[in-house]
Order: structure tokens, then sequence, then C-alpha cells
């Protein structure tokens, strides 16, 4: 990785209200609590009808870096970020969440290079209160500079879930520092200035830590170059992507026995298992997916893309063995075909060759029975072969010839997650060459490509028979989600647009590097066609 405006995050980027037994109350409903909303599945979809699909993004204010509303076409709100944001937005609560960095201080009293979670009212807009990340030590073979905080937060209740810059989950307090500090983490003033560091003061805009987990120190791990996971709650269980990777080298792991994926308690921060599919001595490059979850005859799987280039189900109950409990792998499936492992005279491929083999960063999405999942590599790697394939979720053990319903290979490398509208079955997916491509979900037959002409970061989004999407050159476009294709808007943001487009509530929420806006048709009241109350037994 050699420039930080370029650094990849997997949106998966690429992060609810979701537990076992879980009952959605009506106020949640249309929110967006999580990576996925509240699919556990991840699925990239949406069932409010009656948004806008036209956008003016409207012209900054003279001297100012803020946008003018009266200049904006179907925008609610904006609000400024820092210069770089690859965050997916949560809402929840009347609260939104988004991660940047540092470049526009909130606070005076907080500058520098540091991860920074917003957290913004959902009605006004209005900035409520900010985490502030100060930067690893260890420097950027760890924690990229510049790079802000990267994980979409999870809500639940209260409590707002997230992995940070430095390798950390933290739990924090929805409310921030305004209804006082809650334990029993009790330093923020030192966490915010870093150890060692004269001690930060702390104010109501400030964020409330009750728990903290560091994976560097308890786990042995090491990032390469960023941490970053969407975290997936079961019941009390937090499930979480360690970002165990290789060294500056490229060319070692220098903790290949770590866990690479470990679950912790919600409620207290402590370990409760680790995975036992001994990933880490095969990484290729680092680990930045984020996991979903689906019953499959009667047991719940968690499903994750490991940085070998194997998607895995782990069962979701630790078992307790000596000393460790284990989160164990169910089945795994090698998401690279054997043609993109050897070249035509059946020598190896060594990474990151553009015609070999890739790790998965985006997130698996259980649909029916089934995952699908895309490989890819570091942006930073550049342009290269992919797969997008369709797995049968009901096997065990290695399924990698016995499990695979279908697999798509006219697609390039890809970081992006999967969306699939429930109504017709078709499903989106953006590859970083730019291009979207639509399938059939049951049968992997293409129906059309779309080429944005630069590269995509994020995912698409699908709802109201639309899909929203957008690229590095910061274009914002909506297609029809239809086997036609159709171009019905394109808009361009001013800068680049690395994350993925979420709804909530009726709004469409977009983040480019520098603003997050808020999306709506003021002349349509927002409905979903499902019904506003949702009971979701992830046991039955």
């Amino acid at each position: 990785m050699k420039t930080a405006n370029r650094k990849f995050i997997s949106y998966s980027v690429l992060s609810g209200v979701m537990a076992a037994g879980l009952f959605f109350p009506t106020a949640f409903a249309a929110d967006w609590p999580q990576w996925g909303g509240v699919d556990p599945g991840r699925n990239m979809y949406s069932p409010v009808t009656g948004l806008p699909d036209h956008f003016g993004p409207g012209k900054l204010k003279a001297g100012t870096e803020q946008i003018d509303l009266q200049t904006t076409k179907n925008v609610k709100w904006a609000a400024k970020l820092g210069s770089q944001s690859y965050g997916n937005v949560t809402v929840a609560q009347g609260r939104v969440f988004i991660g940047t960095n540092n470049e526009n201080p909130r606070d005076p009293s907080h500058v520098g290079d540091n991860g920074i979670l917003m957290c913004f009212d959902e009605k006004t807009g209005d900035f409520l209160w900010q985490l502030v990340v100060p930067k690893l030590a260890s420097g950027k073979v760890n924690d990229w500079e510049n790079l802000g905080l990267l994980s979409s937060p999870t809500v639940e209740g209260n409590r707002v879930y997230l992995v940070t810059s430095r390798c950390e989950v933290l739990c924090l307090d929805i409310n921030g520092q305004a209804d006082g500090n809650q334990g029993p983490f009790m330093d923020e003033d030192q966490y915010v200035s870093g150890p060692g560091k004269p001690k930060s003061k702390i104010g109501p805009k400030d964020a409330d830590i009750i728990w903290r987990y560091d994976m560097m120190d308890e786990l042995g791990v090491f990032p390469h170059n960023a941490s970053n996971c969407s975290v997936l709650i079961i019941g009390d269980l937090i499930y979480v992507c360690t970002s165990n990777g290789q060294d500056w080298t490229h060319s070692n792991i220098p903790s290949p026995n770590s866990p690479s994926f470990v679950a912790i308690n919600k409620k207290t921060g402590q370990l409760a298992g680790e995975d036992n599919a001994k990933i880490g001595p095969h990484i290729f490059h680092g680990q930045w997916s984020s996991p979903s979850t689906g019953v499959v005859n009667g047991r719940q799987l968690v499903f994750f893309g490991g940085g070998d280039g194997n998607c895995y189900a782990f069962d979701a109950n630790p078992v307790k063995e000596g000393d460790t409990s284990f989160i164990k792998k169910y089945w795994w499936y090698d998401c690279n075909p054997p043609e993109h492992k050897v070249d035509k005279d059946g020598k190896a491929f060594k990474y990151p060759n553009a015609d070999g083999p890739s790790e998965i960063n985006a997130t698996p999405v259980f649909y029916k029975n089934r995952v699908y999942v895309a490989v890819g590599q570091d942006p930073e790697h550049g342009e290269g072969i992919g797969n997008l394939t369709c797995i049968d979720a009901t096997k065990s053990g290695d399924v990698t010839k016995s499990a695979k319903i279908w697999s798509y290979d006219k697609i390039h490398r890809s970081i992006s997650t999967v969306s699939i509208d429930p109504k017709t079955g078709l499903l989106f997916v953006g590859d970083f060459s730019g291009f979207i491509h639509c399938l059939d979900a049951e049968t992997g037959q293409l129906y059309w490509t779309h080429d944005m002409k630069a590269h995509i970061w994020g995912s698409t989004l699908v709802a109201d028979g639309k899909v929203y999407a957008g690229d590095e050159d910061g274009d914002f476009v909506v297609l029809a989600a239809t086997k036609e294709k159709k171009v019905i808007s394109d808009a361009n943001l001013g800068a680049p647009v690395y994350s993925t487009p979420i709804i909530a509530n009726g709004v469409i929420y977009v983040a480019s590097n520098t603003h997050l806006y808020a999306f709506y048709d003021s002349s349509k009241a927002p409905v979903t066609d499902e019904p506003a109350k949702r009971d979701i037994d992830l046991k039955k």
C-alpha cells in the first residue's frame, strides 16, 4: 500500500440489532442498525418504496466547506466529514453514525491524525458527539495514516459496537458523554490522547466507552495496514474478524497461530471463542471481511470470508476444549477455481498476480440457504481476474467440490458485497474495475453490465426497483433493477465515493470522502412494502 487516499477497506466493506429470538420493535423497523440493515444475512436490500431517483448534491457556500442546501435537489441535510471516509453509515434510534478521519476537527482539543466516529442527529444532521481514536505507535504497517475509522458500527439498544483502527473492539454508549461517563471503562481522557501522552479533556460531545478489547494485546494478531470489521451480534456474542495479516515485507505472517475470527461477550467484552480454521499460515495479504449469519437445517451458522480465499461457515456456538473455546468450522469452500492458481504451463501464480488467486474482502451474503461471495484484493494491487460464487449452505465439511451451485468468472476482482432483490431474484454486484453486473441469483445468468468508468470500492444497494452505487470518481448512479439495463440518473458528489449507500426511514444516506448526504424526496411519503413489525427468530 503506497498512498493513503487509495487505501483499501472491505465493505463488506465492508456492519445490528440482531440476536437469537430477537424482536424488532416497530420504531426500529426502518432503521439501518448494522451493515446490511436488519437482515442478518447482510443482503444489501431495503423494502422501502417511494425513494428518489434524481439528486443534486449542490455547491459549497462561498469560502466554506459547507453545502449550500439552496443549491441542492432532494437533499434533506448534508454534513462535513474529514478528507477520507471509508466507513459505511449506520442509523438507529434517531442517530446517524459514520467513520471518517480528523482532517476537519470538530473539537480543537482533539487535533491531528485520528480515526473518528461521528454521530449526527437523524432529523437535522446536527453533530452530537464523536469517538476519537489515536493512531498506533507502530505506524502504517498496522495503522495507515489518514485513513480514519473504517468499521460500520452495529447498534443494539443503547450500545454501539465497532472495530477501531487500533485493532480494538469497543462498546460505546449511544448517547456519548451527554448522559455522563458510564463504566466500567473510565479512562476516555487517556484513551483519546494515546498511551503515555498527557490526558485530553473530555466533554459532552465525546464518546463514552463502556468496554474495550484489544485484539493485538489479547490475541497477538498483526493487522496489515488497517483493522476493519462490521461486527455481528447473535444473542450475547459479538463475532469479529481480527484483521490478522502480513507484515510490511509482504512475505511474512508475524502471528500465523493467532485467530482470524473470534466471538466476544457483548456485555463484558471478554473473549468467548476463537476459530479453529487455522487460516493464519495461509493468509495471502490481510483480512478485512465482515461476517453474516443464517439458520441452516436448524443450525445457527456464521459465514466469514477468509484471507486465504476460502468462505467459511462456523457453528455459532463456541465449544470448550481444554482451556480454549473454539468457534468450529462447519463447512469451507475454496472460492478460487483451479485455473486461477496455476498458469497454462502448470506453474503456480505468485500472489498478487493479476491472473492469480485472491482473498475474500466482501461480506458473504446469506439468502435462501445459499451464500454469495466474490473474491478480490487490496486495491493497491490493481485490477485482475475475479470470481463470484453461489454456495449451497446446507452441506458440511470441505464443500469445494460439492456445494457450488454456480460461479461467474467474468467479474473482475471485487471488494463489494452483493445485493439481491427478492421481488425479481436479480443480483447486483460491483467490481473494482468499475463494472456493475446484473445476474439471476438462482442460476447465475448474466443479464447486463454497466461500466462506471472508475473503480468501485463500495457495494450496490437495491431498493424500490432501483440500484444505487457510487465510484472513485464521485459519480453516484441510479439504475433500474430490471433485466434490461436502464440508467435512470447520474450525479457527481464532488469527491470519491468509497462507501455504500444505505436507506433508513425513507432517507438514502451516501458518504463521499468529504461529506455525508441525506437524500430524500419530500414529495413522496416513504412507505415499506413489508410489515413494519418484524419478528426474526434466528433459532427457527
